[in-house]
């Protein structure tokens, strides 16, 4: 049995010096300590041995044991340091080969108009409110003087989640004022931007979903004159010192008096071309002073407090900030258009 230990040792030291990859340096190792392995089959025969030989060969198979481990685990060593090289080699980046460009995204148009516009507001000291999207009808028109029968509460006009027409998708973001005005005592200044909702054909100025910011300021004294110097100031912000405003009158349940609010064509600077449609005007937004009936109801004692609000659609203030014609673009998220904002 000496001799075939011996035997062993010498052939399996040999196979695994040869051994050129991982595959076969596995399979060796399989072959010698393996359930079936040639070390395995003489140990196994140990107890056949005289009770006189058995230390003997069982110290020379445990030594030539260790050998052949110690001989399989250099070899492994040995193949995965040339491995790492040959990866090294084949895997070499030359870097001065230009990469590929990194596109940067850039801001959405209407975030970028939605983003100036809390600024300003916020440095005239407003405050950002926002509230819910699905809405009691209570809020959006019974709380601001909407009565039952005006046309807006028409089921062609608005998107109700109920039979009884009492919760709504909101029409407009001003149940967010109400909110404000119920739980917050005068002096009151916010913006609440956000998504609305009208049931309206989508075409070029017109989209069922759509984005407002609409304003409030609740305080002693407030006069239409604050309304207007709060917007010229807007105005003056978003499109250059000295654009010229129109204010006509107009008719909101929920403000009296109220008004539109127009700025000069940028095109044609008042004198009618096809982006102002010969008017040489561009209606912005609609304002006015808040209605009494609003206030009272949500608790403001009108002899003491008074207030303006206002409200316009940012995609609008966005088509006129970059000079878009259809209000579609906005919305089809096409990056050969977006990436030029």
């Amino acid at each position: 049995m000496k001799e075939e230990l011996e035997n062993l040792r010498d052939a399996a030291l040999s196979g695994i010096e040869a051994a050129a990859d991982m595959e076969t340096l596995e399979a060796l190792r399989v072959g010698y300590f393996g359930k079936k392995g040639e070390i395995t089959s003489i140990l196994k025969q140990m107890g056949r041995l005289p009770a006189d030989e058995r230390p003997v060969m069982g110290q020379l198979a445990n030594e030539i044991r260790g050998e052949i481990e110690k001989a399989l685990d250099a070899r492994k060593t040995a193949l995965e340091e040339t491995l790492l090289e040959r990866r090294l080699i084949d895997e070499r980046l030359d870097v001065t080969i230009p990469g590929t460009p990194v596109t940067v995204g850039k801001k959405h148009p209407m975030t970028t108009v939605l983003d100036e516009a809390k600024d300003i507001f916020i440095g005239m000291g407003f405050q950002i409110a926002e509230g819910p999207e699905i809405e009691l009808s209570e809020y959006v028109f019974d709380k601001l003087n909407t009565k039952e029968g005006h046309p807006s509460r028409d089921r062609q006009d608005t998107f109700y989640f109920d039979d009884e027409d009492k919760i709504v998708l909101r029409t407009q973001t001003s149940p967010v004022q109400v909110r404000v005005m119920e739980a917050q005592k005068p002096p009151i200044r916010i913006i609440s931007p956000g998504r609305v909702y009208r049931k309206d054909e989508v075409d070029a100025t017109h989209s069922p979903i759509f984005h407002q910011i609409e304003g409030l300021v609740v305080d002693r004294g407030i006069t239409f004159g604050d309304l207007k110097g709060t917007l010229n100031a807007l105005v003056e912000s978003l499109y250059g010192r000295g654009t010229q405003t129109r204010f006509r009158p107009h008719h909101f349940p929920f403000t009296e008096p109220s008004c539109e609010v127009d700025v000069q064509c940028f095109g044609c600077g008042g004198s009618g071309c096809s982006m102002c449609k010969g008017e040489g005007w561009i209606e912005l937004l609609g304002a006015g002073m808040v209605h009494p009936n609003v206030l009272g109801v949500c608790g403001i004692d009108t002899d003491v407090y008074s207030g303006f609000a206002f409200g316009f659609g940012l995609e609008r203030m966005t088509m006129l900030r970059f000079a878009i014609s259809d209000l579609r673009l906005i919305y089809e998220n096409d990056r050969r258009f977006l990436s030029q904002f």
